[in-house]
């Protein structure tokens, strides 16, 4: 499940956090944010960035070890 946080610091500087989305997915789901709300001045990627898609899968796995 995706999970976006979003800030509005008292000057007004909007943060967004992404959870549960590995590598380009994260930034697809906020780019029409960052659109609405203009210039993105910084932009910091979380481990859970570079984290690949079946590592991403294999994180989640549920189930008996055999």
């Amino acid at each position: 499940m995706h999970e976006i946080d979003i800030q509005i610091t008292p000057s007004g500087e909007v943060k967004l956090q992404v959870r549960g989305a590995a590598g380009e997915e994260c930034l697809a789901l906020t780019r029409k944010l960052e659109e609405e709300l203009g210039i993105v001045v910084e932009r910091e990627k979380t481990a859970e960035y570079y984290q690949t898609e079946a590592e991403d899968r294999a994180a989640v796995q549920i189930g008996e070890d055999d």
